[in-house]
């Protein structure tokens, strides 16, 4: 075992505090990683301060991941010391069911591994610790590869915010021409923006806030509509093709979907953590609507995901935090106080 420095929450109620946990030594298909960056995401609030149920402590947070490998297994291939690689919220699944061998591990059925806070069946069940820490020991296949001339820094929530919109817009095929809907500008919608418009689409934003019309137009968007305003939503009545709503707040679907052309799909990603309204089934029916969800995204995916940001230049808008800055970030995380994403400097441990 070899130590490593982290930020730790001790209890619900602890914040975050400077912490020394153990790393496994690499077994021969790990690989051990330097962390440079890990991106903070609004789960890692929900997790330690047991708002999701109650969770294991001490617990290190963090699944947004970018550093250098700085040991390797004696099996691995297809990485060397050095790389710039990412991990992100993930770090193990079954490899047997048919979700995983169809490269759908984020939908493993026996249940994948967390890269936090998840009892790890392949290292005698201790709990996994996240990317607040100076280093991480990852199995191969849950590694990726980061591409040369993107900002390390902002690479890190594309493993998370990236992933998670990119595999709903892969998924509903979204091309050249389509009409796309963003419901909310978050961490979520400001990369659902980028990609839906690198993909070709024409996007329109929705926003409870007038104020964020220029930073959703900044980023691309092409339209904006004020979801508050009855008038607005009214004119964008059946003109667009696609809708990926990342509001983890309640509201009521109905609206949206009015929104929807015949054959149009709203996929949602924020995930309430009260009831929402019910969608009406005439709405769905009249226009053969489709409502679904999704959950970020497989490993081939992931790493086709950064490649084709890349591709694109696309990163996330982020503003760097130093460790002893953690508990205000999640409190300014809370309070919306954020554009787009934090991500921790790791060297400030």
């Amino acid at each position: 075992m070899t130590q490593a420095k982290a930020y730790a929450a001790t209890s619900a109620t602890s914040g975050l505090k400077p912490s020394t946990i153990e790393r496994r030594e690499p077994a021969p298909h790990d690989v051990e990683i330097a962390i440079d960056f890990c991106g903070l995401c609004h789960s890692d609030v929900h997790t330690i301060r047991s708002e999701w149920g109650p969770a294991s402590y001490p617990l290190v947070p963090g699944h947004e991941i970018v550093g250098r490998i700085s040991r390797l297994g004696t099996d691995v291939l297809g990485f060397a010391v050095g790389d710039t690689v990412g991990v992100g919220c993930m770090v193990d699944s079954c490899r047997e069911c048919d979700s995983c061998l169809e490269g759908f591990e984020q939908y493993c059925e026996n249940g994948n591994t967390g890269t936090y806070g998840v009892a790890d069946k392949r290292n005698g069940g201790e709990l996994t610790q996240g990317g607040y820490a100076s280093s991480i020991v990852v199995d191969e296949n849950y590694v990726l590869n980061v591409p040369a001339g993107l900002d390390p820094a902002a690479v890190a929530p594309l493993l998370c915010a990236g992933i998670t919109t990119y595999s709903p817009l892969r998924y509903l095929d979204v091309q050249d021409g389509d009409k796309v809907g963003v419901i909310g500008l978050g961490g979520l919608g400001h990369m659902a923006v980028k990609i839906a418009k690198a993909l070709g689409a024409t996007v329109t934003v929705f926003t409870t806030s007038p104020a964020k019309a220029d930073a959703a137009r900044e980023l691309g968007a092409d339209a904006v509509v004020v979801s508050s305003d009855p008038a607005q939503m009214d004119a964008a009545k059946r003109s667009l093709n696609a809708i990926i709503d990342t509001v983890a707040a309640v509201h009521d679907l109905n609206p949206y979907l009015r929104t929807l052309d015949r054959d149009g799909a709203l996929i949602q990603l924020g995930l309430p953590s009260e009831a929402m309204p019910a969608v009406d089934p005439g709405l769905l029916i009249r226009k053969r609507l489709a409502y679904g969800g999704s959950l970020i995204g497989g490993i081939a995916e992931t790493q086709e995901m950064l490649d084709f940001c890349a591709e694109h230049g696309i990163v996330s808008d982020i503003e760097m935090v130093d460790a002893s800055g953690l508990d205000e970030a999640y409190d300014r995380m809370v309070a919306g106080d954020v554009k787009y994403r934090f991500v921790l400097d790791n060297s400030t441990l």
